[in-house]
This record gives C-alpha cells, structure tokens and sequence, in this order.
C-alpha cells in the first residue's frame, strides 16, 4: 500500500513524509527525493486503515523523509490517530533532527506536551535517532536528547559504517561511550547498503565486523548493545563472526518467518561489502549447526 511497508509481523513503516533537515550523502532512500517518486504518502489515512486491520501489528515507525519536519500539528492528528488503535503499543520516530535541529524540540513546547501525553507509562513512543559521529554530540544535540527523555520518549541510536567518517574502532567507540553517559543506547550499526552513489562509503563486511568488535573492547556493557547487521531485502541479518575462512551471519529479523534465527555460513572474501556478494558454504546458506541452533533456543534465557 502507498506509504505503508510492512515487513516484518510486528511492526510497520509509515513513509509520512519525503523531507528531511538536509540531505545525507550516503543515504539509502534517496530515490524518496527524486522527481517522481511516489511511494511517501502525505496522506496517511490508508495506511491507518491498514494498521487498523492488522492486530499484530504493535509497532509503528514513522519515516520517510524525517517525520520531526512536520509541523506540530501534523504530528499531533498522526501521533493522535495511533493512539487511538489498541493494538499499537509502541510509536517510533525515525528522525536525525536531534543532530542537525536539537531547537525543533527545545523551541516547541506544543510538541513536548504532544510526547508527554502519548509516551505512556504503558505505551511508549521511542526516538530512533541517528548519530553518526561523536562530534554530532553537541551540547545543543545531548540537550535535545535530554528533554526528548524528560519528556518521556526513549532514545536510541542506529547509524550505518561509512567510509571516512566513522570507519575507525576509536570513534564508534567514543560515540558509544558518550551515547551511553547520556541515556541513548546504541541499537544498530548498519552495514551500508549498495545503493547507486553509495560505492565512495562502502566498507566490506570483515572490515567492519573487525572495526565494530574493536570499538566494543573499549565501552562498558552498557555501550556495546548495538548490533552490526544488514537491513537486506531478505531481513536483518546480523554479522556475528568472522574467522580466517568464513564469516558468520544470522537473521535478526527475516521477512520469511521460516528464516527467523537462522544460522548461515559464507566463506570468507574480504572484499564483500554486501550478502549477495558471498558464497554460502552450505548449500544456499542453510544452517549447517541446526542441531546446535535448536539446543540453544531451548534453554531458560
């Protein structure tokens, strides 16, 4: 459906808007701000129906485009309108306007009252911020953040490896120390994806695994709960080891539910920045430890 994509059981996207407070290089949703392009949806009132008729669905993100572009009183009837669905618990807002705008909350109280009062107790609504590099860490932008908690929204950070940027152990894990000081845990390290444009920012996939594992030497338990993975057409699929022949990956999450958890193994090509690039050492890249996979997801925890 325009505007809707649902990939996931549990949770569904609302492209509401095709703005963003500039404009990333490296972005995988360009083709959003291009002439033409009519997958984001300013009117979202389909999309409602659709979560409406989906009692599965407790998760909403709204994205786009940055969705803290809209005017307050956007916000107010979108945010409204899904409160108004029982079966949505949870809200989230998918915006890098902590980093480039802290004032779009700080000079807003309209839109501080909007958060206090559908950021519940029992119903959270939760920033998705994204913060690529320590130096993004202002004053302004920890203020920002600040009052976004203050106000009851929960924070978090997800941003993608790019070359020359933050493709250094020493940074990720300065952001990661600073994030964690601060209340805002890291949640996702993207591997970049091969969008057109994209090729001067790719960081193959040993490369990145070796940076991420570097950076967590560094923090506290607190500042190494992101995870390093591949927001792919198939899933989100974590890269959780490489050794000197293969590297090891596993569904986070997975489109096909029958992928959900699955172990794979590809032999190891340095040069990989993307799944498609690998060679499964089993097959298609079936579990070859299934036995192993079940054993572990009977126990206790």
């Amino acid at each position: 459906m325009k505007g809707v994509q649902h990939k996931y059981p549990h949770t569904v996207l609302l492209l509401c808007n095709e703005v963003c407070g500039a404009y990333c290089r490296y972005c995988f949703r360009k083709r959003l701000f291009m002439n033409d392009n009519d997958e984001v949806s300013l009117d979202i009132t389909e999309g409602l129906d659709y979560i409406r008729t989906h009692p599965q669905v407790t998760n909403v993100l709204l994205t786009g485009g940055d969705p803290l572009i809209l005017g307050t009183r956007r916000l107010t009837q979108i945010i409204t309108a899904l409160r108004e669905i029982p079966h949505v618990q949870i809200i989230r807002l998918g915006s890098k306007m902590p980093a480039f705008n802290p004032w779009r909350l700080l000079d807003d109280p309209e839109l501080q009252a909007l958060l206090r009062q559908h950021s519940t107790i029992q119903k959270r609504i939760y920033l998705m911020a994204h913060f690529d590099h320590p130096r993004e860490l202002t004053d302004a932008a920890v203020e920002g953040l600040e009052c976004f908690i203050r106000n009851g929204v929960i924070p978090v950070n997800q941003c993608p490896l790019i070359k020359g940027v933050n493709d250094h152990s020493d940074v990720l894990a300065e952001m990661y120390r600073k994030l964690s000081f601060i209340g805002v845990p890291p949640y996702y390290l993207f591997q970049g994806r091969p969008t057109a444009g994209n090729e001067p920012y790719e960081v193959p996939i040993v490369r990145g695994y070796q940076i991420f594992e570097g950076a967590k030497k560094q923090v506290s338990g607190l500042a190494k709960r992101a995870r390093y993975a591949m927001s792919h057409e198939t899933g989100k699929i974590e890269i959780v080891g490489v050794d000197m022949k293969h590297i090891y990956l596993r569904y986070h999450r997975a489109k096909n539910p029958a992928d959900e958890g699955r172990f794979m193994v590809y032999h190891r090509n340095d040069d990989a920045y993307w799944l498609d690039q690998l060679v499964p050492v089993d097959g298609l890249g079936a579990p070859i430890f299934e036995h192993e996979v079940e054993t572990v997801g009977a126990g206790p925890e």
